[in-house]
């Protein structure tokens, strides 16, 4: 299903919830995060277009799975990848860190360092009328990514990086959690009207098998406990608590 009909980013459902975000202009395509290629070979063969770019927001199997095969079917490929993922993400051509600007599609693309899922996480984001951030398991709709490699506080200074962005940016998570994720916070906080509005938002899309996902950061800057947390306590606290919530 294709969510920003400006950009051209259409969301591929594979494996239980993830989502590989394929974006497109005229004839070429960059996809991000390829946790399987067939899906990926079958739509971009079937559209035409060539794959120009991979982008890996970090090394876990459910990311970059799907890479090798896509670059045997598009040799030219550039793979891109953090520099301090060279021994986990060995097949990268073009090693970035954090500030690198890249130019993909007619866009500058800037390079974010977002530790804490892992130790070398990055995110991708251009700016456009809708500026646009793969984040890939750093933030999800109503929640973060599990704190795996960094500390507490690389994630929480990692979160910070991203509500300093245009409020009206649209995210690109690489999974779909976002029901889960608001039933845990309406949990903690069951009054809160912003939280059981975007729940039934989210029911109804569910319902019609459509992704929840992208979502704006001035809404997610309402109903996600994570980014509203004032400090690295708060953070640690609801991090911690949704770690072992049911």
């Amino acid at each position: 299903m294709e969510f920003n009909k400006e950009q051209k980013i259409i969301g591929i459902r594979v494996l239980s919830d993830n989502i590989i975000w394929l974006w497109k202009k005229n004839n070429s395509a960059v996809v991000v995060d390829p946790a399987v290629s067939q899906p990926v070979i079958e739509y971009l063969k079937a559209n035409n277009l060539n794959l120009v770019a991979i982008l890996q927001t970090h090394h876990h199997s459910d990311h970059i799975g799907g890479t090798k095969k896509l670059e045997k079917e598009w040799p030219n490929v550039k793979i891109v990848a953090s520099a301090k993922e060279k021994s986990r993400i060995p097949f990268q051509n073009l090693s970035v860190k954090d500030g690198d600007k890249l130019q993909l599609l007619d866009k500058e693309v800037q390079v974010i360092e977002v530790i804490g899922h892992t130790k070398s996480h990055i995110a991708f984001y251009f700016k456009d009328k809708f500026p646009v951030l793969f984040i890939g398991d750093t933030l999800f709709s109503a929640g973060c990514g599990r704190v795996f490699e960094g500390t507490y506080k690389q994630m929480y200074n990692s979160l910070k990086k991203i509500k300093d962005l245009p409020k009206n940016t649209l995210i690109y998570c690489a999974h779909e959690y976002t029901r889960a994720n608001l039933l845990w916070a309406l949990n903690l906080e069951p009054k809160n009207k912003s939280i059981k509005k975007k729940l039934i938002e989210v029911e109804k899309k569910i319902a019609l098998k459509e992704l929840t996902i992208p979502f704006l950061l001035e809404e997610e800057m309402k109903i996600n406990l994570f980014l509203r947390a004032d400090n690295l306590n708060g953070f640690s606290f609801l991090r911690a608590n949704k770690d072992t919530w049911v």
